[in-house]
């Protein structure tokens, strides 16, 4: 499957929970509901105008009224909204957005959902979603350990061939060991504790570091992983 399949794949996933559990269940994204979450998926993709001000700022509270009248919305419309893709506007509409960060946004969301209702186990997925992730931590892991002060090194351990798979997320030192599936190694960068990955390390080395991933801002997660994609034309 090429990243553009896995991003519709995980698009329509994610709609099909959102109709099945309807808009007032919990997520792992603070004090969201389902309702909220689906507001801000409608208004990442639809409303570019809102963009600077999930960093925070002057802005922020732009984004945030732009949100709640998003979430005033019949839940069903915004699901809908959702699982139609981005207006024709939307640089979400860029095949390589789509493919490299929806993936992602997607599948984490997912989790976000899941894991907030009972689903503690993560999914089946395929070996593709799996190796996606893995190619993305590679690539980007510089941005995904930016606040992480000590060195990161990821082990995977769902690999193909059956191997450990090995990657040098951030040098420094002294260094923390984080290993798991590559889906749940995604889960971790972007800061998720429930993520079911094994940290090992110094103990001050793994208290820093489990501090860090708690502390990860999403938002401006997203933005720099955007930005590293068209650095780098992908």
């Amino acid at each position: 499957m090429s990243a553009i399949d896995l991003a519709r794949a995980e698009r329509a996933e994610l709609c099909d929970l959102l109709d099945e559990l309807g808009p007032d269940r919990p997520t792992m994204c603070q004090d969201w509901t389902t309702r909220d979450l689906a507001a801000h998926l409608v208004v990442r993709e639809s409303r570019v105008d809102t963009a600077l001000g999930v960093l925070g700022g002057p802005l922020a509270a732009w984004t945030e009224r732009v949100q709640n009248d998003a979430a005033s919305q019949p839940f069903e419309k915004l699901v809908r909204l959702i699982r139609t893709g981005p207006p024709i506007w939307s640089h979400f509409r860029l095949p390589w957005v789509d493919g490299q960060l929806n993936t992602i946004e997607f599948y984490v969301h997912i989790e976000d959902v899941r894991r907030a209702n009972g689903e503690t186990q993560p999914r089946d997925v395929a070996g593709e979603l799996s190796n996606f992730m893995w190619d993305r931590l590679k690539l980007s892991g510089r941005l995904f350990f930016n606040s992480v002060k000590n060195g990161v090194i990821l082990e995977r351990t769902d690999a193909e061939s059956g191997e450990l798979e090995t990657h040098k997320a951030k040098g420094g030192k002294p260094k923390v060991i984080v290993r798991g599936p590559a889906t749940e190694l995604i889960l971790i960068a972007y800061g998720r504790r429930d993520a079911d990955v094994d940290i090992d390390g110094d103990p001050d080395a793994v208290a820093a570091f489990e501090q860090a991933s708690r502390d990860v801002d999403e938002e401006s997660l997203e933005e720099n992983l955007e930005s590293d994609q068209v650095i780098e034309g992908n």
